[in-house]
């Protein structure tokens, strides 16, 4: 019998801060994240495939406007968003990624209609979305994208600090009006927040799909580490299933997710000795900072980051679900 089919998520590094966090506030993560890798397990213990269990959680994700993701994705500094997801076959290491889509629903779904129904890997603009639309993918208008929250972190990044990574924006808001709805739990500057998933199934295929917005106020056409395999998002049954979330610059510069497989493949390293290396030692680096999220063919899970948190969760079929924020 092989490993117990397994499945975990993040949505987010950064350093947290739990006085800005309130108990309400912080349930509201806590189930949103529960929910999420309950729903994704769910596809795994009737027998579905790691492939569709991440497609499934980083949609949820990507629904959930409290996540830079779909719904909710952060502002450029021209009012618009432009998001990226990836996602990746890991029997067969097929993958898809779309970069800088507007008013698609689900860009976890583009990514994976892009390696189902195309021979490229990564599309981008306006090419991208109208071969999405060829292929009936969601399509919503602005409105649909549109939180107060977001909008409200870009007047205020360009007023104030030129341009933040996700939710760093919500949290300098946050600082200077004591009277915001939404206080975000994050340190400006320290927040990083791109949402993922990855699974091992019961026919021990492995899978991995990762999504975001962006930067607040970044410049029309930026791309970050997310489409890009092995910076954003990796997986191969001979190693692991992997999705980051952190500096985007730094994931590609050092082609992280890609370097644990290969200590993995050609070192020997475990998947927690191989991913602690990368996410200690060099991130920083670059510097780099942020989180992965892993998991390799024994069902063995990782969640290293170095930050003061991460917004993870991780459930083994026939186990309950785990969820958490801080570090400790």
């Amino acid at each position: 019998m092989g490993a117990p089919a397994a499945i975990a998520i993040h949505g987010g590094a950064g350093t947290i801060l739990r006085s800005s966090l309130t108990a309400e506030q912080e349930a509201r993560y806590l189930d949103e994240l529960r929910s999420v890798v309950t729903a994704g397990n769910e596809v795994l213990a009737q027998g579905g495939s790691a492939l569709d269990a991440v497609s499934l959680a980083v949609s949820l994700l990507e629904d959930c406007p409290l996540f830079n993701a779909g719904k909710g994705a952060v502002f450029t500094n021209a009012g618009t968003m432009e998001m990226d997801a990836s996602i990746m076959d890991g029997k067969t290491r097929r993958a898809g990624g779309v970069a800088c889509i507007q008013y698609v629903r689900n860009p976890v779904r583009a990514a994976r209609a892009v390696m189902e129904h195309s021979p490229h890997v990564l599309m981008v603009g306006k090419g991208a979305e109208e071969f999405l639309r060829q292929h009936g993918l969601a399509f919503e208008d602005s409105t649909y994208f549109y939180t107060e929250e977001r909008h409200a972190q870009l007047l205020r990044v360009q007023q104030e600090s030129g341009m933040l990574l996700d939710h760093d924006a919500a949290n300098l808001l946050t600082m200077a009006s004591e009277q915001a709805a939404e206080p975000a739990p994050l340190d400006p500057d320290k927040k990083f927040g791109t949402v993922g998933a990855v699974a091992l199934d019961l026919h021990g295929n492995l899978a991995a799909a990762t999504s975001t917005g962006g930067m607040t106020n970044k410049l029309p056409g930026r791309v970050g580490d997310t489409p890009m395999l092995g910076a954003g998002c990796y997986a191969d049954n001979q190693t692991a299933a992997l999705s980051a979330t952190g500096t985007g610059e730094a994931f590609m510069r050092s082609l992280a997710l890609h370097d644990i497989a290969a200590q993995m493949q050609y070192l020997g390293l475990s998947l927690e000795q191989a991913a602690s290396n990368v996410v200690t030692n060099k991130l920083p680096l670059y510097e780099g900072q942020g989180g992965i999220i892993g998991i390799d063919a024994s069902g063995n899970i990782v969640l290293p980051f170095n930050t003061e948190g991460m917004y993870r969760a991780y459930q083994r079929v026939g186990e309950a679900a785990f969820a958490a924020i801080y570090a400790s």
